[in-house]
């Protein structure tokens, strides 16, 4: 599907990857962002995109957000913390909006959607894990809603003749970003610069992806994947590891912290210790992550950095 003088939109367009994918394919096309501000930020949405204020769990709200000019619409409202207050809630309302979404475009006649999924319908799986590993066994409400939702659109690409993208997102990281590991070690080393408590043993280890190289290679897919259902891992081909997180916070900080470590493998219930999703599927398509998962956490910081300063 070419990008150009679409309708589009993005649903949690206010947040960390959405607002970036509406910059990114606002300069050629119409796009139009619907959120809710639980979590995102109305000054992240770029000039010249459409704004709706809506929660995608009302039905009202999503048909004024979802309307039949459209040509492609990007799901990503979610709640996206693994470690929610509130499980239950998160469960029920990822699904529902999803399912709300998926409804309301079949009414309108709206039939190409984009969805963010993540690493996490995974659960602790051999690593490289490759999109046709199986059984996918999530170890978090937030995992076993993502895979809920898969199953939801999976189900309309097969029996209601949508054409869907679904994108197993590794740990993505950028600016404005809040509630993970790299603006939690700035926060804590802006607070007291001499210590510095890291959550279970940090040796914990994943991928790390910068959000513009997210968002590029979310678009690349778009327009050369055409199956009815596209299930693409989005990643890097290194980890990098809490501890070496925090050295490298440190290193951009200009610190030297003692770390404190609280034990044991994982940082919470629900944590996978360790990720690294395979893009051996992503690169036949063409699209190869530009930095390293060590790059991608440097440059994160640095746009972290500056703002929590």
């Amino acid at each position: 599907m070419d990008h150009s003088d679409k309708q589009i939109l993005v649903t949690g367009g206010a947040g960390l990857v959405g607002s970036h994918l509406a910059k990114l394919l606002g300069s050629d096309n119409h796009v139009r962002v619907a959120d809710d501000l639980s979590k995102g930020d109305r000054e992240r949405v770029p000039n010249g995109v459409e704004f709706v204020r809506a929660d995608m769990t009302d039905p009202a709200a999503v048909a004024e957000a979802i309307t039949e000019d459209l040509d492609v619409v990007f799901h990503f409202a979610a709640y996206t913390d693994t470690n929610y207050a509130n499980p239950r809630q998160l469960f029920e309302e990822n699904t529902e909006m999803t399912y709300n979404v998926l409804e309301r475009m079949d009414e309108v006649g709206v039939d190409k959607l984009a969805f963010t999924s993540s690493s996490t319908i995974y659960g602790e799986a051999p690593r490289p894990t490759p999109e046709d590993y199986a059984p996918l066994a999530p170890i978090s409400e937030y995992g076993a809603s993502k895979l809920a939702d898969e199953g939801l659109v999976s189900t309309y690409a097969h029996s209601y003749d949508f054409t869907a993208w679904v994108f197993r997102f590794a740990n993505i990281v950028g600016p404005h970003q809040r509630g993970n590991v790299i603006p939690d070690f700035i926060e804590k080393l802006l607070d007291d610069p001499e210590r510095l408590e890291i959550l279970g043993d940090g040796r914990q280890e994943k991928s790390y992806l910068h959000v513009d190289d997210c968002v590029d290679a979310m678009r690349h897919v778009v327009e050369h994947a055409d199956a009815d259902l596209n299930v693409y891992n989005l990643g890097t081909r290194t980890t990098t590891s809490v501890t070496r997180i925090a050295d490298i916070v440190s290193e951009e900080l200009g610190l030297d912290p003692e770390y404190e470590y609280t034990g044991g493998e994982r940082g919470w219930t629900g944590d996978v210790p360790k990720m690294r999703l395979s893009i051996e599927k992503l690169s036949a398509l063409g699209w190869e992550p530009p930095t390293s998962s060590d790059e991608a956490v440097a440059r994160a910081t640095r746009d972290l950095a500056d703002e929590l300063r």
